[in-house]
């Protein structure tokens, strides 16, 4: 004979079966909390250090031609590695060189014009020099009554006119030496000319354009290559001024590059200097660029008050691999 469980027991199963699905829903909740919480820990930065967004950047500079003129040959692809002063093209120097040969010539024949004055003032002083024996002589006999007073008149007119033309003849010595002067300076002008058709690389720095081929024509100031200088890496990010005024000059930093993956790729670097600003919605911020430099020879600026009263920073990094941090999305820590 089966035995009906009485309304009790029943009650009592319900029960405990509510108990243990508020327990469930409970833990639940508990452990869903306790994961968001550990999860928004993570991101979550310790006191007293400020993060921000950048991109690391590089100052561009234009290797461009002084003068116009025809590409000889360029030596520098997109790509390579530059040293400072080597160099990157030349264009060519046909004309140039063909343009002193006439000037050394000048310059020649101004000397020799020069030697021939310098030799008319050697006859010129010794016609004088005859001219004023001549003369001591007339003054001599004219006492004696051997010559008349017109002899001696004639004696000392032409000791002057040999004086006045002795003072010419200098005159124009140093006018020869002059032009001679002139003559070597456009010689030294087109020297400099033929220089300038030589690019070199002002800094260490790879080439990021090749913006012309050899046998293209370039007019003067006609951009050749574009490269970036290594050595000012920097990064700019905004912060709050609220956390900007905490950070000092010479603050400890580090940036962490986005993509690079589990490897977390990152930088230490220091804040040296920074700016006021405003963003678009007119809160107030601090501008912070970063430069980069090498650990061993950090930048010791001293703090610098901005016009708003806010001290100056700047955010430095090594220069370890700087060819392929510029133009790199990043994120800066400092404290």
């Amino acid at each position: 004979m089966t035995a009906i469980p009485s309304n009790d027991a029943k009650w009592s199963w319900r029960r405990v079966t509510r108990i243990v699905l508020i327990l469930v829903i409970v833990l639940a909740a508990g452990a869903g909390g306790a994961w968001y919480w550990w999860q928004s820990q993570q991101g979550k930065l310790p006191e007293g250090i400020v993060s921000g967004n950048g991109r690391i950047e590089s100052d561009q500079i234009d290797i461009a031609a002084k003068l116009a003129g025809r590409v000889r040959e360029v030596l520098a692809r997109e790509g390579d590695l530059v040293a400072e002063g080597q160099v990157l093209a030349r264009l060519d120097t046909t004309e140039l060189q063909a343009q002193r040969a006439k000037y050394a010539a000048d310059v020649a024949s101004e000397e020799a014009s020069m030697l021939e004055a310098k030799a008319t003032v050697v006859q010129r002083q010794a016609e004088l020099t005859l001219k004023e024996a001549k003369l001591r002589r007339a003054l001599k006999l004219i006492v004696t009554g051997a010559i008349s007073e017109d002899n001696r008149d004639e004696a000392q007119g032409e000791r002057d006119s040999a004086r006045a033309v002795l003072d010419a003849a200098q005159r124009t010595v140093t006018a020869r030496e002059r032009s001679v002067v002139a003559a070597q300076a456009l010689v030294n002008q087109t020297d400099a000319q033929i220089a300038d058709t030589i690019l070199v690389a002002p800094v260490q720095g790879r080439v990021l354009y090749r913006l012309v081929n050899p046998g293209e024509v370039v007019s003067a100031g006609g951009k050749v290559l574009t490269i970036i200088d290594l050595s000012e890496i920097y990064m700019e990010i905004y912060l709050p001024s609220e956390q900007a005024m905490r950070v000092t000059i010479g603050s400890a930093a580090r940036i962490v590059f986005d993509g690079a993956g589990q490897s977390e790729f990152r930088v230490a670097g220091r804040a040296v200097h920074a700016q006021a600003g405003r963003d678009a919605q007119r809160t107030r911020q601090a501008y912070v660029p970063g430069q980069a430099a090498h650990p061993a020879e950090p930048h010791r600026a001293p703090p610098q008050p901005s016009e708003n009263g806010h001290p100056r920073h700047r955010l430095c990094a090594p220069r370890s691999e700087p060819a392929q941090l510029a133009g790199h999305p990043a994120k800066a820590h400092s404290g």
